[in-house]
């Protein structure tokens, strides 16, 4: 499952890695995703297709910490039930951890998944973006070394240039992203379809937990983020989220789509956390 940067999280949306080539001005003021955990009720919004889900549920737990300065680091949960007449229910678990430095050159990260009735899978390694390229280093599944040709960004980077890309009006922002799933073999091509922003105070259906004042300050915007496989030309995309971003880099009103069915995702608890301090990147 792909994290909102991420989260999510966020999901996951340019037409170049620099700020300068989305005609954004060099001395804009910088952005910082704020520290926070949210937990997200998941529903079934949709099903279709051969898979035959009937219903859904689970829960997300997103945990975000750090600045520009120090990093960030992510944990993130999540556990789904699919229910289906002809399969029976069956429950899926993943939990994921990642830690990307705040200058966007590196990337670690680590995820454990289970699906039931099926061996449980794992990845660690880590990535860095170097002048020729991203250069993956995995110690599981197995010890591997390989790089990609492409100049990717990072998760919390690329929620950092779609927020800029929001603030200046931009109404779409294609980029490539490496966020380490599919066994950390994959650079994806993402867009996203950014819709008009959400004056602060416009508080219909936000959920409760988000209804404090920090949060009753800042502007959103109605993000659908695909992702691609690269090089295909004109496709279907992967997998699709649709939220609303926060400035600050949270996001509420998930649906992931994987194709056949999707996701809802409802905020149950937030709660910002507090910086570390004064971080002027």
């Amino acid at each position: 499952m792909r994290v909102l940067w991420t989260a999510v999280p966020a999901l996951a949306a340019l037409v170049a890695t620099g700020l300068a080539a989305t005609g954004f001005a060099a001395s804009a003021a910088p952005i910082s995703l704020a520290p926070h955990r949210v937990v997200y009720d998941l529903s079934l919004a949709k099903a279709t297709g051969t898979r035959g889900v009937e219903n859904a549920r689970g829960r997300i737990a997103f945990d975000f910490l750090g600045d520009n300065c120090e990093g960030y680091a992510l944990t993130y949960r999540q556990v789904t039930v699919l229910e289906s007449g002809e399969v029976g229910s069956k429950t899926s678990d993943m939990r994921t951890a990642t830690f990307e430095a705040g200058d966007g050159r590196s990337f670690r990260f680590r995820t454990d998944s289970e699906m039931e009735g099926a061996a449980g899978k794992k990845l660690d390694g880590d990535a860095e973006r170097r002048g020729d390229g991203l250069a993956v280093r995995l110690k599981q599944p197995k010890p591997e070394r390989f790089t990609f040709g492409d100049d990717p960004l990072f998760p919390s980077d690329h929620m950092k240039r779609l927020i800029a890309a929001a603030r200046a009006g931009e109404t779409t922002f294609s980029i490539k992203v490496f966020d380490g799933s599919d066994d950390g073999h994959k650079v994806y091509d993402t867009l996203a379809v950014i819709g008009r922003r959400l004056e602060p105070g416009a508080e219909e259906a936000i959920e409760a937990p988000l209804r404090i004042a920090a949060m009753q300050k800042l502007a959103r915007w109605p993000v659908t983020l695909s992702y691609f496989t690269p090089g295909r030309g004109e496709q279907t995309p992967v997998y699709t989220i649709t939220f609303e971003l926060y400035e600050n880099g949270v996001s509420r009103a998930l649906k992931l789509d994987y194709g056949e069915f999707a996701l809802k995702g409802d905020v149950a608890q937030f709660e910002l956390k507090e910086s570390a301090g004064a971080c002027q990147r």
